[in-house]
This record gives C-alpha cells, sequence and structure tokens, in this order.
C-alpha cells in the first residue's frame, strides 16, 4: 500500500488512457451535470426535453449521457456510478468526450445535526478516506476544493435564497465500516458529513485541469446515539426538482466562469 499512498506516480501517460477507450465528441456541451440518483435523471428527462448523445459503457450497463437545454445553454446530463473509482471511470470518460467543467451533486450522511440541519451542503475540503484520489495527487490528508467555485455556488445558493453550509466532508470506501471510533474521530477534525465521493472527484478534476463544483443533500444522519435512515432509500426523489434547480443554475453561473 506505500506504493500508493507515499509514492505518487506523476507519469501522465497510464497503459489505458481515457482517450484509448473513449472518442471525443464534437459541439459536446462545454458544462455536464451529474448526480448519484436515477432517480432524479429519470425524473428530469421524462419531463422535460432531453437526448442521449453518448453511452458510458461498463459490465454494470449502459449509462446514457444527455444533451439538456436550460436557459438557451447546452449542457450535459449523467448518472455517476456510487463509489470513488466507478464515479472517477465515469468522469474521466465524460472528459474525454469533451466535458470542460462538471457540477456534480448527491446525497451524504449527516454528522453535524447542528450544523447542516436541512441545509444544502457545499464541501470546503475533503478527508482522503479512499483509494481512489492516491492515483491523481500526492498523498495528503485532506484534498480542498478551488475557493472560487465554492463562492460562485454560494451566490447561486443565496441568489435563490437557498439554505447552506460550507464544511469539510469524509469520503470513505467503505459505508458498512464508519465506526463509532472513527466517526468520533472525523468529527474532531471537523468533518459535517459523509460520502464516498468528494475527494476521487475532486482529484480526478485537478488532475485532468478541469474545474468541479459539488453540493450534497443530507439523507440519514450518524450524528445520534443510533443510525437514523431518515430518506436515504428515497435516493433524492422526493425534491429531486429543487436540487437538479439548483445544478441548473450552478451550470448557467459556471458557463461564464474562467479558471
Amino acid at each position: 500500500m506505500a506504493t500508493i499512498f507515499h509514492h505518487f506516480c506523476k507519469d501522465r501517460d497510464a497503459f489505458i488512457n481515457p482517450c484509448d477507450t473513449t472518442e471525443k465528441i464534437a459541439g459536446f456541451p462545454e458544462v455536464c451535470i451529474t448526480t448519484f440518483s436515477e432517480g432524479i435523471i429519470k425524473d428530469f428527462t421524462k419531463n422535460n426535453a432531453a437526448k442521449i448523445i453518448a453511452n458510458l459503457y461498463s459490465a454494470n450497463g449502459a449509462i446514457p449521457v444527455y444533451e439538456i437545454e436550460y436557459g438557451n445553454k447546452k449542457m450535459g446530463l449523467f448518472l455517476s456510478r456510487v463509489g470513488a473509482p466507478a464515479c472517477a471511470a465515469g468522469l474521466e470518460e465524460v472528459i474525454a468526450l469533451g466535458a470542460k467543467k462538471i457540477v456534480q451533486f448527491g446525497c451524504c450522511g449527516i454528522l453535524d445535526q447542528s450544523r447542516v440541519g436541512d441545509k444544502i451542503i457545499i464541501p470546503s475540503s475533503a478527508v482522503r478516506d479512499e483509494g481512489t484520489s492516491y492515483h491523481y495527487i500526492s498523498s495528503s490528508e485532506e484534498i480542498s476544493a478551488d475557493h472560487a467555485l465554492i463562492d460562485l455556488t454560494v451566490k447561486c445558493l443565496e441568489r435563490h435564497q437557498i439554505p447552506y453550509v460550507v464544511g469539510k466532508v469524509w469520503t470513505t470506501d467503505a459505508i458498512y465500516r464508519e465506526t463509532q471510533a472513527v466517526i468520533t474521530e472525523r468529527k474532531k477534525q471537523g468533518c459535517i458529513a459523509v460520502e464516498m465521493e468528494c475527494s476521487a472527484s475532486l482529484a480526478v478534476a485537478a488532475f485532468r485541469g478541469i474545474p468541479i463544483i459539488q453540493f450534497f443533500y443530507g439523507a440519514d444522519s450518524l450524528d445520534a446515539e443510533q443510525w437514523e435512515i431518515r430518506d436515504l432509500t428515497d435516493y433524492g426523489i422526493s425534491y429531486g426538482d429543487k436540487y437538479m434547480a439548483i445544478a441548473l443554475e450552478c451550470g448557467m453561473a459556471f458557463s461564464n466562469f474562467i479558471s
């Protein structure tokens, strides 16, 4: 494991590169929105104009990449698979297709109910408790989000009077190994939420030079004596329109962003 975590390979040319499996598409949308909720995407594409312009393939099946339009801006929309490795592969392939900016959102577990409440969570940084990010950037305990993109997201939420909180999140590969001792440790580090892809997504974006906006909505709570499942099994469907509206507004603001 020391090879992964302490001896980062800076060689940018891998044995298999995204361009070896994915062909760039002319006119591909500059801004792409992605979420982990299949239901949110199915609901949006059912009720709005959307056309499939590509597919992401794996043994799990094909994931359609849609072209949608919002505010006279064309954007991409696709499902990210759950878990850092699969999510990273999807990001790599969409970037290879031609995406230049990514808006990513999904649910998370709440670690600090008093700070989060029902607010949208904007990650300021993520604890790298997964393996994928160590293949993209040098070893460190945390990875930070771009301050300019945090500000852009904050302005979008404030413009629409949507409550939010900015804070550190914990990215882990193992949802069934979130022990009480580790949860306590992460809370002491200042983490307000836990999820599975944030740090890896930030690392992929940094490695490829692609700006990424991220936000989360709370699902279950780990900030109680016993686990509170709440609406975790809903996968965001109840408020899917709200979350997509936030993502679309961020995408619009992102269109004019110069990194």
